[in-house]
Formats: structure tokens, sequence, C-alpha cells
């Protein structure tokens, strides 16, 4: 069960105090309090652990300071909506929003290779008006000879151009908990002049020690890309292992899964599961249409199938794209045959503004369904 606290009701407050009292007069059952900071509004929640099936919601709805008691039906009890009853409250970092209706494009380097490179990225994001980038200096790979990061050696310098370039968040994947620390001692001797979130792999997605150690820490949002060859149900319950810790800024992300169906794409497009995963839980929901399609292939009609896959996200309601570019993908360390062009950014902008527009239609048509109805 979790007790909702109303608007601004401090974690330290007497009202939660009251709350956990009563709670913990119940026979095996624990408490552990929460406090969420969402875009628009602060929550304080008190999760009732144990043998809770048996607790009544309206003596905790009677407290003046409580919003609403919900009833846990899902496993994932920090980021799952539990039928409505949770709040999408969403995220706020470095002056960006991330929840359920924004949207943002971290465009970049799958792996950063140097210093020209960077500086020609985060550039291009700059003149068309993108405050968000991906730049991998930790590699995980397939083969042991693959390139696998410059690692914290290019840290200084990434930092360094974000901040000239006004980009305000680098995604980056993290393989080890030491390598927050070596993000976190980077960001600090360079003046945090951007802000990082630390990207959980796909080949990382059920690496437990991991997803607890970016859980601990509350300082970095965390971007959990789904599992290559795991079920939905597992990623969403690797997510909550996160979520558990005390990180609540979590986004998901979709990046197609593992299938011999897939092809000719490299994975097979899962975006479809956009509304599931945002009607299931409180996270935003990530495309990444790059590592999903995998190549740079043009249909009859003129359009990138990754132009085409990102738009099919996007419709579904999609708030965030991770998605390769590269200023020479010829010569990219990593994933050169899927990075766009920085000559084509601003088409893939504009595309995406396009099916944004779409989507807003949409949506107000389907409110006007449900006010008829």
């Amino acid at each position: 069960m979790i007790i909702v606290m109303k608007d601004d009701v401090a974690p330290d407050s007497p009202e939660v105090r009251r709350v956990v009292e009563m709670a913990e007069r119940y026979p095996d059952v624990r408490t552990d309090v929460r406090a969420i900071q969402g875009a628009t509004r602060s929550l304080t929640e008190v999760y009732l652990l144990g043998a809770t099936g048996g607790i009544p919601k309206e003596p905790f709805e009677e407290f003046p300071a409580v919003e609403k008691a919900i009833r846990i039906r899902a496993r994932y009890r920090s980021i799952g909506r539990h039928g409505e009853g949770a709040h999408a409250v969403g995220f706020e970092y470095r002056g960006l929003h991330f929840d359920q209706d924004s949207l943002h494009v971290f465009a970049g380097l799958c792996a950063v290779d140097n210093p020209k490179n960077v500086e020609a990225t985060f550039k291009a994001l700059q003149q068309a008006g993108v405050k968000t980038a991906r730049a991998g200096a930790y590699k995980p790979r397939t083969s042991p000879y693959d390139f696998q990061g410059h690692g914290a050696s290019c840290l200084p310098y990434v930092f360094e151009l974000a901040g000239k370039y006004g980009i305000e968040v680098v995604v980056m994947e993290v393989t080890h908990e030491s390598h927050i620390q070596e993000i976190d001692a980077a960001l600090r001797a360079a003046g945090r002049p951007t802000g990082a979130m630390l990207q959980i792999g796909t080949r990382n997605a059920q690496n437990f020690e991991l997803l607890k150690a970016v859980g601990q820490q509350t300082e970095y949002p965390v971007l959990f890309k789904r599992g290559m060859g795991i079920s939905l149900e597992e990623s969403l319950n690797a997510a909550e292992y996160i979520a558990s810790g005390g990180n609540s800024k979590i986004i998901f992300c979709l990046r197609g899964m593992r299938s011999q169906l897939g092809e000719p794409h490299r994975n097979f497009v899962d975006f479809a599961h956009v509304p599931v995963v945002k009607r299931l839980t409180r996270l935003p929901v990530g495309i990444d249409p790059s590592h999903s399609v995998g190549k740079k292939a043009v249909g009859p009609d003129g359009l990138l199938d990754m132009f085409h896959a990102t738009a099919q996200g996007i419709i579904a309601g999609a708030n965030l794209v991770l998605v390769d570019f590269h200023p020479d993908p010829d010569t990219a360390l990593c994933d050169g045959p899927q990075a766009l062009l920085l000559t084509e950014l601003p088409h893939f902008l504009d595309d995406i503004a396009i099916v944004r527009e779409a989507l807003s239609k949409r949506l107000a048509r389907a409110a006007e369904a449900a006010t008829a109805s």
C-alpha cells in the first residue's frame, strides 16, 4: 500500500510521522518514506511493506494531510501507476522538465572518438536549439576486440564542450559503479557546466548490483534501456530496482527486441509499447530508433527507415528520442552505419515536429470523444 501525502507535506513532518506510527502498529508491516520531486509538484509517499493485504485504507485517508491511499496490485510498487492511483509526476533536472507529456531529443555520438567531432556535434545541436545530447565514454561491446570507449579520459573535454555550446544534459552509459564516481568527479572538476544522465544499456538491464548503485545515488537521472531479450515485465521490474533504491528520476527507453522477426532491421521495433509503459508506470518513456533500425536505409517515399521508426514512437507519445549523429559516420569508432549526418539534423527535427503536432491533434480529438460519451 502507498499513502500519498498532500502537496508540500515534507517527509520529516509530524503528519508523516503519525502515518508511519499508525502503519507500524499492524503486525509484520514496515514503512519506507519517499520524497518525489516532480516537474510541477513535490510529493511525499509512505510505502507500507509486508503483510498489507488486510490493512484498510480508510483510517489513513481520514488524516487531513493524506491525499489518498493506494492498494498496490502490480509487482513494481515504486514506478507503477497502480490503476491510475499514483501520479505520473516526472522530474526536473538542469532546468528541463521530464514527464509523460514532454519531449526531448538526445542526439549525438554513440561513442566519443575525439574532441573535434564532439565539438562539431554539440555546435550543430546548439544551432538547432537542442539542449540535450548523447556521448558515450564507456562502451560494452559484443567482441572484446572492438572499441570499448575512451572512458574517464574523455570526460573533461566532453563536459567542457557541452557547457560551451549550451548542452544542459549529456546521456552517458555506465557499466560499473566506478563510472558514476568518475563522471561525478569530472563534472565537479569542470565546475558542473552541464549535467549527466546515467544510461543503463540493454546488456546491463539485469545487472542488479549496477541497478542498485544508480538507484542509491539521487544526483543524476537514469535512462534505463529495456533488455534486448527479456520480457517487458522483467525490464520493468529491473527499473524498479533503481526506484526502490531511492532514485525516482528514471526514463524507460524502448530500443527494439533481439529477434529474427525484425530483419532486415537490427532489432524488432517495439515502439507500440510506448503507451503500454505509460499506462503501467509513472515513468517518461523514450525510444532509440538508431539501435532498433541499425542502418540508414531509404524507402521509395524518400524517407529513411530511421525517420519512420522515430515517427512511430512519437505518434504513440514517446517523451525522449535517443539517436545517433556523427560528423563523418564512415570514420565512427562505433555504430557508424546507423549514424545520421549532422546536415540531416534539421530535417530530422522538423519531421519530429510534424508528428508531434499530429499527436496533439489526436489527443484533442480523443478528449472531445471522451467528453461526448
